[in-house]
């Protein structure tokens, strides 16, 4: 029973690194920080996978992209470090991390929950995201740019969109939630029934 759980949690860290993945792919140009899809996947992986396992697929991500796989919106490799928007990436594990705490504080967690967590998950990305953007720019790939430009491109061209992205992922969560709860739920009475019999 441990290993079975075991191997299903390593392939839901698997399946949220990679949605993350491809959510890097599926982008709109914008100038210095392209907006792109992989914030829903780490609300999702915070709400539904819980802060430990949330926080590894993040991680299992970044791994991949430094080890040199182009999983990340501008390539890969472990130069990427050095890269504007790594920041988020940063925030990213960061804000699953908390957001899967916050979700198992709670024994029923209902809509306002996640969105919430969602919500502080949004904040922490951009409290990582944006100081790393100033600092990368003005100091490593010495593009003198100012605090207000900063704010323009790294907050402003996208915080709307994504708060509307943690409100739409929290209620999907919301709904994923309850179905992994009575599939796990189900399959304990299985495994209760078959060591009576």
């Amino acid at each position: 029973m441990l290993k079975r759980q075991s191997t299903l949690s390593l392939v839901m860290i698997a399946m949220f690194a990679a949605l993350t993945a491809i959510g890097a792919f599926i982008k709109v140009p914008l100038p210095v920080v392209p907006f792109t899809l992989q914030i829903v996947f780490v609300f999702l992986a915070g709400c539904l996978l819980g802060s430990r396992h949330g926080f590894q697929s993040q991680l299992v991500y970044i791994g991949i992209g430094l080890a040199g796989l182009p999983v990340f919106t501008q390539g890969g490799g472990i130069t990427y470090v050095l890269q504007p928007t790594f920041g988020y990436l940063i925030g990213f594990a960061l804000a699953a991390l908390v957001i899967g705490w916050m979700i198992e504080k709670v024994e029923l967690p209902t809509k306002k929950h996640f969105i919430g967590a969602n919500i502080v998950g949004l904040i922490i990305i951009y409290a990582v995201a944006v100081p790393y953007l100033y600092v990368s720019l003005n100091f490593w790939l010495h593009v003198k740019t100012s605090w207000s430009h900063i704010f323009l491109v790294g907050f402003l061209n996208s915080i709307v969109a994504d708060f509307c992205l943690a409100i739409a992922a929290a209620l999907l969560a919301e709904r994923l939630y309850k179905v992994f709860r009575s599939s796990r739920a189900l399959k304990i009475v299985q495994v209760k029934k078959g060591s009576v019999l």
